[in-house]
């Protein structure tokens, strides 16, 4: 144990609610995958909190631990699920409907999913034009945000639940830039009140959240809590936020890729990325706004991995394409391709293909139970702001304006770790050599 002061955590005592703007496929599988877990049907795979170990002091003290027994994270047995959805079917339609999980599963875990229903949505059609919906609320937006605070509080009281997380499910918004109404707190809180066509469902939903001292993460491109004015919110608030897009298949590749060949000092000409799914996801991504915010979202990660204004011969003329084509006989089961045009000693080329056959439900599933758990675990420490040690689960992590993204895997995963050795007063891992061959 270092000298470092152990933060003082509020004990993960109580039911905790589990709020999740969107009810489809990555909700359901989800909620079906945690209920499997504490029936014991099935194993939370991919899950860090769950399965993972960490390393603690030096190598030569042979010391770990698992996560979830270094620090105090909720118990999957106090979870509690609800959300909101335009589309009022319940979750065992949902995950019925989305086929990601086996008929076998979809038996077992029916009874529990058949309670679970949503709440009326904040939704507006023309941030998401291909979805269409009745289970929506009205008003103004003012109203709106009234009404989600509301279904907080009433969510909390009926399940008895002493704290509450809430983690963006829904699907991706139209292209969003950020504008004068975003700037402030007052700036947006005015625009709430006037109606304001730029603000969007999801960032209703992160106001909402954060004036509730609930905990706000981001698993979709949108902007959502990634402006000022809810940045400034949840410092004010003393409330977590982070995002964005939760980091599956394709960027999940990118950045486990991508880091190894900077590494080893290789050439890149160019990296082509294509994919197909037929999810709800696709479907929405197949509308050019959409497909936007994606495209942003994708696109930032391999210039701020490779660096090029620092390697300009290695990435300088770097040509980074991404597509994705929505194709409904694939549905939930997405096919990624990439093509990467690397160059080698004395400028000679090579070619790196990669084929994944993912199944993009089943990759999230276990990223929100992570940012649920670690989202509560930080609101239970005190910890305010936007969170950049959970950038490990975000294809574009949200940052402090006076610094750039870190997008290396593994790098996120040493800050992770780090944030949780630091949390319990233990030593923070720094791999300088000497300090292990003295031992």
């Amino acid at each position: 144990m270092s000298e470092s002061k152990q933060t003082k955590i509020a004990p993960a005592s109580g039911k905790l609610a589990v709020l999740l703007p969107g009810m489809g496929a990555v909700a359901t599988t989800f909620m079906a995958g945690v209920e499997a877990a504490r029936k014991k049907i099935a194993t939370p795979i991919g899950s860090l909190t769950q399965l993972g170990h960490i390393r603690l002091g030096k190598r030569s003290e042979k010391r770990s631990a698992k996560i979830n027994e270094l620090v105090p994270l909720a118990k999957l047995d106090d979870l509690v699920f609800g959300g909101w959805d335009p589309i009022a079917d319940d979750a065992y339609k949902a995950a019925a409907h989305a086929k990601v999980l086996s008929p076998e599963h979809l038996a077992q875990l029916k009874p529990f999913l058949e309670q679970i229903k949503p709440m009326p949505a904040v939704f507006e059609q023309k941030w998401v034009k291909r979805l269409e919906g009745k289970n929506v609320k009205t008003g103004t937006k003012r109203e709106q945000a009234t009404a989600l605070m509301h279904d907080i509080r009433s969510f909390m009281d009926k399940n008895n639940c002493s704290r509450a997380v809430m983690v963006w499910c829904a699907s991706t918004e139209a292209y969003q830039e950020v504008g004068p109404e975003h700037a402030t707190i007052a700036a947006f809180e005015k625009a709430l009140d006037e109606n304001h066509p730029n603000i969007s469902p999801s960032q209703i939903y992160a106001y909402a959240a954060i004036m509730s001292g609930v905990p706000y993460m981001n698993g979709a491109p949108n902007l959502s809590c990634d402006i000022p004015a809810m940045i400034e919110l949840s410092e004010k608030k003393g409330v977590a936020i982070g995002g964005k897009d939760f980091k599956t298949g394709q960027t999940l590749m990118k950045t486990i890729i991508a880091p190894g060949l900077k590494a080893r000092m290789l050439g890149m000409d160019g990296w082509f990325s294509t994919n197909i799914l037929g999810n709800r996801d696709g479907e929405v991504l197949d509308e050019p706004a959409n497909f936007k915010s994606k495209e942003v979202s994708k696109l930032s990660v391999l210039e701020d991995i490779l660096e090029p204004k620092i390697y300009p011969e290695l990435y300088g003329d770097l040509h980074h394409k991404v597509s994705i084509h929505y194709y409904k006989p694939r549905g939930d089961n997405k096919e990624g391709w990439d093509n990467i045009d690397i160059v080698g000693w004395m400028g000679y080329p090579m070619q790196i293909k990669v084929n994944f056959l993912c199944r993009d439900s089943i990759l999230a599933a276990p990223l929100v139970l992570d940012l649920a758990l670690f989202a509560d675990l930080a609101g239970r420490s005190k910890m305010k702001g936007i969170q950049e040690w959970l950038s490990f689960y975000f294809k574009s992590p949200q940052h402090a304006a006076s610094v750039y993204p870190e997008h290396d895997l593994f790098v996120q995963k040493v800050r992770l770790e780090n944030n949780l050795r630091y949390l319990v007063g233990e030593e923070l891992i720094n791999y300088l050599g000497s300090d292990y061959t003295n031992e």
